[in-house]
């Protein structure tokens, strides 16, 4: 999956992610961001995210744009084990456009 963040130079820029847990078991992920404009980007609310059983949650991926080149990065979310059950690793690639730059 690719989420692409567009706007303005040195605007930023916030997408949100869904999360949903289908399990009858509490599943917590760890947010890594890695790659070449990994420090373009950010999850605000920390790296561990918490799903209780049959839930949904959502979050949020700011980028901040600081050159005109597109800035891309992968936002991987690792499971930690939480009672016994372990969820699959996610993986979404994270691209931007600068469509606007004011002087």
């Amino acid at each position: 999956n690719t989420i692409e963040f567009t706007g303005a130079l040195h605007e930023t820029v916030v997408k949100q992610v869904r999360l949903k847990n289908p399990s009858g078991k509490t599943l917590q992920y760890g947010a890594i961001l890695v790659g070449r404009d990994a420090d373009d980007f950010s999850v605000p609310k920390g790296n561990t995210v918490t799903i209780r059983p049959r839930r949904q949650t959502t979050i949020n991926v700011e980028f901040t744009s600081r050159f005109l080149r597109p800035a891309e990065a992968v936002l991987l979310l690792i499971t930690k084990r939480v009672g016994g059950i372990e969820g699959v690793t996610l993986a979404f690639s994270l691209k931007s456009e600068v469509n606007h730059v004011e002087p």
